[in-house]
């Protein structure tokens, strides 16, 4: 699930990157280190190179590339970024994925917060106040289930600003929430990532060739972290645009329906 709390601090010199995480976030750095030593032997280039790791700091080799959140995204650059999630998904082998510890935030845990947050919900408008009770009986209702599980080694978080393009391709940092999931809920959780879509809309979701089972497994993931953002951008925050809340309202309506 999207942080939007500061969990790190970043320091530069020359071609190193020294990411020292905060007491606040459990687990964050070996998870990073885990990610960039793993990605290292089976997708190398994809992201930083590990260098050195100690008491809750990474240090990694700088990468180079715009951040794709707030870029104008052409069909390059989208290809692009499907090409390097599909790496990232697929580049562990499973013998060692399946030593991969969970990441954080997976459905169940989703589910759960996404459901004690709408029971909590207060009154405020009624469009979302529709959204609200509409989404929370859909997950009342809903049963994920095994069918269209298809494990993969997942980021943790769908933020474009954590996909660089360096002009060629696009390359990923950022791995705090990295671990082994699945590839529809990963998806999932980068197609409904309010970067995607509030400076300007980057569908990536149908350019993946996913069975049957995988497609309806991403579509009720998708439901899921709409409804997730709806809670999450209740109260604005300074980094999105005044009226992010409103037209998250819209699309949990347009998702639950689809």
């Amino acid at each position: 699930m999207a942080d939007l709390r500061h969990t790190h601090e970043l320091a530069f010199a020359g071609d190193v990157v020294i990411k020292r995480y905060m007491d606040s976030k459990p687990g964050a750095a070996e998870r990073e280190w885990r990610a960039l030593n793993l990605l290292a032997e089976h997708a190398p280039g994809l992201a930083p190179e590990p260098i050195g790791y100690e008491d809750g700091v990474v240090t990694m080799s700088r990468i180079d590339g715009v951040s794709m959140r707030g870029l104008l995204a052409t069909a390059a650059h989208v290809a692009a970024l499907v090409e390097a999630l599909t790496e990232l998904h697929t580049a562990v082998p499973p013998h060692v994925l399946q030593a991969v510890p969970l990441r954080p935030w997976q459905l169940e845990a989703l589910a759960d917060w996404a459901g004690r947050r709408g029971a909590r919900w207060q009154p405020r408008d009624p469009l979302a106040d529709r959204a609200v009770k509409e989404g929370t009986r859909w997950l009342r209702g809903w049963s994920p289930g095994e069918s269209g599980v298809t494990p993969a080694f997942g980021a943790g978080d769908g933020n474009l600003a954590n996909f660089l393009w360096d002009g060629t391709r696009v390359r990923i940092v950022d791995f705090e929430d990295s671990g082994r999931s699945d590839v529809a809920f990963e998806l999932a959780e980068a197609a409904e990532h309010v970067s995607m879509w509030v400076d300007g809309e980057v569908e990536i979701a149908h350019r993946f060739e996913l069975s049957p089972p995988e497609e309806r497994r991403m579509r009720d993931c998708r439901k899921l972290h709409a409804l997730v953002w709806l809670f999450l951008l209740s109260h604005e925050h300074p980094r999105n645009p005044p009226g992010t809340f409103e037209r998250q309202v819209e699309r949990v309506l347009a998702t639950l329906a689809a």
